[in-house]
């Protein structure tokens, strides 16, 4: 004889205990790396925030200051400072990362002998910690040993100040950021140039175009996105520079190289005012969130949205 037939209501009883069986299964492997993330971000962001409105040591009892510190920020010359200082950075960085992205991933997206391998040199230095960097930077630029300035000596030019010339440290420092961080944009750029349809480099060709002509009226179009989310990237990276100043220049000669990053360091771990960095810190992220979201706006409306 047959079995009879589950109800109805079992079955749907069944179901939901397999749908609530696998749900907790699922949380049970989300939320370790949750508490983690809220432990390490999230938390810290909040109490960094009440910390901002504080005066603290990080020894004495915390006095509360409500805005005080961020009227400070309104007042302190040395702040003002390190802004223009990451300002020029900024300006001298994001712009020639880019085009310089732009031009090696155009160089690179051929077919010829060795490709792979000269893909792979362009890409070692951003894997390089900025301990190396900063190492290698030393190195190159010492006013005294380094390799540039016994090159210009066998050349007969003058020798030049470099790290320790307050007017030329920060183009140092951009050159040895361009040498890790271009092959960042590059790599995103080449991959963009392979995505481009070679139908329409092909009708652009049956047109009469030539290859700059197709590349402007046809490439770079395509990689317009790309370039929107490049430059979000590589500003945001440059506002938060700090490794490669504290590696080389600890923010001289005489604070020439000195960053809002590196001023926040300095003002929180070594000055121990913990309450005016947390002040500092959150004026950065509103600047940082400001300008990325108008560069966000700014790429919709022109309808070459990269994200």
């Amino acid at each position: 004889m047959l079995a009879p037939a589950s109800p109805p209501a079992d079955r749907s009883t069944a179901r939901r205990r397999r749908k609530l069986r696998e749900g907790l299964e699922g949380w049970g492997f989300v939320v370790p790396a949750l508490l983690i993330v809220l432990g390490l971000s999230i938390f810290p962001a909040i109490w960094a925030f009440f910390l901002s409105l504080q005066k603290w040591n990080g020894f004495s009892p915390a006095e509360n200051v409500g805005l005080g510190n961020y009227q400070q920020m309104v007042t302190d010359t040395e702040l003002h400072d390190a802004f223009f200082h990451t300002v020029l950075y900024v300006v001298l960085f994001v712009p020639t990362s880019i085009g310089l992205g732009l031009f090696l991933a155009v160089a690179l997206n051929r077919r010829i002998r060795f490709i792979g391998l000269y893909r792979t040199a362009i890409f070692v230095p951003f894997v390089a910690s900025a301990a190396v960097t900063g190492i290698l930077t030393t190195y190159l630029f010492n006013p005294q040993f380094g390799l540039v300035n016994n090159v210009l000596r066998v050349l007969g030019l003058p020798q030049q100040g470099w790290l320790e010339n307050p007017s030329q440290a920060m183009v140092v420092i951009t050159i040895m950021s361009l040498w890790g961080q271009a092959a960042f944009t590059t790599v995103i750029y080449l991959a963009a140039l392979q995505d481009t349809p070679a139908e329409l480099l092909e009708a652009a060709r049956i047109d009469g175009a030539n290859k700059w002509e197709a590349f402007w009226a046809v490439v770079w179009p395509q990689l317009m996105p790309v370039t929107i989310f490049a430059t979000i990237w590589q500003l945001i990276g440059a506002i938060q520079l700090f490794d490669l100043v504290y590696t080389t220049t600890r923010g001289g000669p005489l604070n020439a190289t000195q960053t809002i990053v590196y001023y926040l360091w300095q003002t929180a771990f070594q000055k121990l005012q913990f309450g005016y960095g947390s002040a500092v810190a959150y004026g950065l992220f509103a600047l940082t969130l400001i300008i990325t979201i108008g560069v966000v706006v700014y790429s919709r409306r022109s309808k070459t949205d990269g994200f």
